[in-house]
């Protein structure tokens, strides 16, 4: 998994994870494409303790890909029902008010 966290003054953060095979590729949906940038999920691999601690911690978080959807909803930070799918693969925003 690639993990980056975007810092806002002020707002918090977005805890941005995507599965590692995903990075690079382009997702057709119904109503937008979702590009899966390195500059936006990071270019570096981590581990699932290292995602799941980001996760319970950020105030925002925009997640995709099979792994890091399963680990957020294991780890009880969305329900399953929270991801929609793009050609098959899992995406879920989570907003911390």
């Amino acid at each position: 998994m690639h993990l980056k966290i975007h810092e806002s003054p002020g707002e918090g953060t977005v805890t941005a994870v995507c599965d590692a095979e995903l990075i690079g590729m382009t997702l057709k949906g119904e109503y937008c494409d979702l590009v899966i940038d390195e500059s936006f999920y990071g270019g570096s691999a981590v581990s699932e303790a290292e995602v799941e601690e980001a996760l319970k911690s950020s105030v925002n978080a925009n997640i995709i890909g099979k792994r890091v959807c399963s680990l957020a909803v294991r780890a009880g930070i969305l329900d399953e029902k929270d991801c929609v799918e793009i050609e098959g693969i899992p995406h879920a925003q989570i907003y911390r008010i």
